[in-house]
């Protein structure tokens, strides 16, 4: 049975210890190495605008049969291309092409996809400045640009 130093002088060996099981522990490594960051598309912002360059619809992933509404989009800020979820009934007739639309993280586990819908990590939540929840409730029309 293994057991941790003990005494005058084990600072040197329990430091050490410490330090080789951490760097075993992916969550460590995720957040000592910024990996998140590097990887996110979003360049950890919460928020992030951008252009509309295809609607596409995605099956959703077993036991679920349906063909979600999603939007192909491109990045402003880094050009990265993305695929978002359009929340709502509908919704997806009030985005077309070339639309600026602001999206979010869904919120899934982990920063991961949430849902039935594989690969899908972000949402449209606003259309030219306008929200999008608005605009399917009829609160308001969609505006020009």
């Amino acid at each position: 049975m293994s057991k941790k130093s003990s005494g005058l002088n084990a600072g040197k060996k329990l430091v050490a210890r410490r330090k080789r099981f951490r760097e075993s522990s992916k969550w460590y490594l995720k957040r000592k190495y910024n990996l998140k960051r590097k990887s996110d598309p979003l360049k950890g912002s919460s928020q992030a605008k951008a252009i509309v360059l295809e609607k596409i619809q995605l099956e959703a992933k077993q036991p679920n049969s349906a063909m979600r509404k999603c939007v192909k989009c491109q990045l402003v800020k880094n050009g990265r291309q993305i695929t978002a979820f359009v929340p709502g009934n509908h919704a997806i007739k009030l985005v077309d092409e070339h639309d600026e639309v602001l999206v979010e993280c869904i919120g899934g586990k982990m920063g991961r996809a949430k849902g039935d819908l594989p690969a899908v990590r972000w949402q449209v939540i606003k259309v030219n400045d306008q929200s999008l929840d608005a605009l399917v409730h009829g609160k308001i029309e969609k505006g020009r640009r």
